[in-house]
């Protein structure tokens, strides 16, 4: 089931701008809390028909009301920021505790460190990993598997973006060359010898960092470079979400999706791309599957297949939990990525300065793509090789994942079983020959 980029959710296609507008967000949180007492209610009442002394629990009437009160209020909640639910990972023979902390901050992201208390070093090369989570709707965690996939044999780091409403007012703006600086910051603050992965979304802005590094001499410039099912260039093999943000314009975009954060959250009153719009294009693309989805939930409770419903619970309670985004940031993506295509025209600026991927000529660079990915199709992650014409073609490499759609392209058994050893090799095989130089020189 693909993560449905933030584009992805642009199949808000109806034609009625009245319904999209500022008040739009105050209506939802009025109807979240009208429907407060139902969800109570619900949940006291599965509880009763789920209680083992109650005889009508045994039955298959008490088993289906319990089923039905369920899906109502897991149907009408809203689901807060998971939790990575990382403590332990293996490396070699070892059981390692996993210790989750923060080693950057700024007002709309911070950065988080899965530090592994060994009690042996292993005497495998350990490469500093810098995950870069799409800041689309979903939270990080939805790469809880991407970042469980390289833990055993890397040094993993992740940016965890913020909720927008979450963010107050005061804190100011962020956009998409906010995004970059972000990028290039936080390459700073790991101080070198770093490899990093983009994963869909911020494959652009990544390039782009990467770029605009290369072209300072940079020295904290990252040792390789993965892209993965990410948006270079979205003319190769249109698909209809490409097709609409191109025929809509920016306009319909912000008259239809942009809304005003309502109290009491935090960031009262800023613009934003809330949360719920995009969870309607995620789910409406592939609308019946989520349908058949909860229908198969109804009937595993019904009967009683524990496993099956808590696999169900746990996907669904990372996929409906999404989060806002600010207005700038997602109108400069769309018009810069969708509409626009202005990196790979070689028209993309930061700040006014030309973003000229052909700068980068010391980062080795990888792609990979879904052969069924219908978010970012094949071909527009794999332009990046072409766009980088200075990178030699011994360092440049891309892989096509066959039989796997977006979501399949970072998580999933085909990734932990295909894609994820590939990265590994990929990003050892270029791991220390620059930063030995580096400190060869330094110590000279």
């Amino acid at each position: 089931m693909p993560i449905g980029e933030f584009d992805g959710a642009a199949t808000l296609s109806g034609e009625s701008s009245s319904l999209f507008s500022s008040p739009l967000y105050w209506l939802y949180e009025m109807g979240h809390a009208a429907l407060d007492p139902a969800r109570a209610l619900a949940d006291a009442a599965r509880l009763y028909f789920k209680n083992p002394v109650n005889p009508l629990a045994h039955t298959v009437y008490g088993k289906s009301v319990a089923a039905s009160l369920e899906l109502f209020e897991r149907s009408t909640r809203r689901y807060g920021r998971p939790d990575w639910l990382i403590e332990h990972t293996t490396v070699g023979a070892e059981r390692v505790p996993v210790h989750i902390e923060t080693v950057w901050e700024r007002p709309f992201c911070r950065l988080l460190h899965f530090e592994r208390a060994f009690r042996h070093m292993p005497r495998r090369p350990q490469p500093k990993l810098l995950i870069v989570a799409p800041m689309s709707g979903h939270y990080a965690t939805l790469l809880r598997g991407t970042v469980e996939a390289f833990l055993p044999n890397h040094e993993v780091y992740i940016t965890d973006w913020r909720n927008a409403r979450s963010v107050p007012a005061a804190d100011g703006r962020f956009d998409l060359d906010d995004y970059i600086d972000y990028v290039i910051s936080i390459l700073h603050r790991l101080g070198g010898d770093t490899h990093v992965i983009a994963v869909c979304q911020p494959s652009v802005p990544v390039l782009a960092a990467v770029a605009l590094m290369e072209a300072d001499d940079d020295p904290y410039v990252p040792l390789s470079m993965v892209l993965m099912g990410g948006p270079i260039d979205t003319r190769i093999n249109p698909n209809s979400v490409n097709k609409l943000a191109k025929t809509r314009g920016l306009d319909w975009f912000r008259r239809h999706v942009i809304t005003k954060v309502p109290f009491p959250h935090p960031g009262f009153m800023r613009d934003v791309y809330p949360g719920f719009l995009q969870l309607h294009g995620f789910v409406s693309m592939n609308l019946d599957r989520h349908l058949q989805a909860h229908h198969d939930l109804f009937l595993h409770l019904v009967k009683g297949d524990g496993d099956s419903a808590q696999k169900h619970r746990a996907f669904y309670d990372e996929y409906l939990a999404v989060m806002d985004l600010t207005a700038e940031f997602y109108l400069q993506t769309v018009d810069t990525v969708f509409i626009r295509h202005a990196l790979p025209k070689g028209e993309m600026k930061h700040r006014r300065r030309h973003v000229d991927p052909s700068a980068i000529r010391r980062v080795a660079l990888m792609t990979v793509e879904g052969e069924h990915d219908d978010i970012s199709a094949v071909g527009q992650t794999a332009a990046a090789l072409a766009l980088c014409v200075n990178i030699p073609d011994e360092r440049k490499v891309h892989y096509l994942q066959p039989e796997v759609g977006h979501y399949g392209v970072f998580n999933g058994s085909r990734f932990r079983a295909e894609i994820a050893p590939r990265i590994a090799d990929f990003v050892l095989s270029h791991n220390g020959g620059r930063a030995g130089a580096r400190r060869s020189a330094a110590a000279s």
